[in-house]
């Protein structure tokens, strides 16, 4: 399985509740908020959950069923999409380089965390150490989330950009996305140019998309040394 060495670092049960502590502290009263998928982003809902049980008004927008059954078993309202912007989504990564570009996906919920983060103001993403890399690929693993009917193609055509891709869950029982799609996990090399690549996936018929989000986090919090420090963008050269 690609990058399975990689998917499961230890990470403090005290660091996730730092990352969840510092995040509900930037959501306002009466706030629509994107609810992430993953650890960090779980740690961050039940939180969320706790100060909405203590009288904090806000909904929620989920970026996965997973999500939305703990939404509502804490307590959170949920709500559509509509064409109001959230006032921001909490979220997770799976590799941050310097410039705040992520990979994300390795939960399988990568469609609906774009969409939700792009109907934000701003995106949010909650990491550990683990989770920083110099280079986006570092890790060794590329989702891309596909039409079925499209295996073939998309397989051939991403072999030929250099990546590797493989069916998440086998032949047997090929993972499903919760839009009924299926992911192609990509060995990778880390990526001299995250951009072009992305753009060249992109481009390949039934591709629904890819793990690269690149300049969508407006802050990263990270958990460290017993204390929550953010990091922001560099600025542009």
């Amino acid at each position: 399985m690609v990058g399975t060495t990689a998917d499961k670092p230890t990470v403090s049960p005290e660091d996730l509740e730092r990352l969840a502590t510092f995040a509900v502290t930037l959501v306002p009263d009466s706030a629509a908020v994107g609810l992430g998928s993953g650890r960090a982003a779980t740690a961050f809902v039940r939180a969320l959950g706790a100060r909405v049980r203590g009288g904090l008004r806000v909904r929620g927008v989920p970026t996965s069923e997973a999500t939305a059954a703990l939404a509502r078993e804490v307590g959170i309202p949920l709500i559509d999409l509509d064409r109001t912007p959230l006032e921001l989504t909490v979220d997770g990564a799976d590799e941050v380089d310097p410039d705040l570009n992520l990979i994300k996906g390795y939960g399988g919920a990568l469609v609906r965390e774009r969409i939700v983060a792009a109907a934000s103001r701003r995106q949010v993403i909650l990491v550990t150490p683990d989770k920083l890399v110099p280079r986006l690929g570092s890790r060794g693993r590329l989702p891309v989330e596909i039409v079925a009917f499209a295996r073939r193609l998309c397989e051939r055509r991403l072999e030929a950009l250099g990546c590797r891709p493989e069916l998440r869950g086998g032949e047997a029982r090929p993972f499903l996305s919760d839009n009924g799609n299926w992911i192609l996990d990509c060995a990778v090399a880390p990526l001299d140019d995250p951009a072009g690549l992305e753009r060249e996936i992109r481009r390949i018929p039934g591709v629904v998309d890819t793990g690269l989000f690149l300049g969508t986090a407006e802050t990263v919090a990270l958990a460290e040394g017993g204390a929550v420090r953010t990091l922001r963008p560099r600025p542009a050269r």
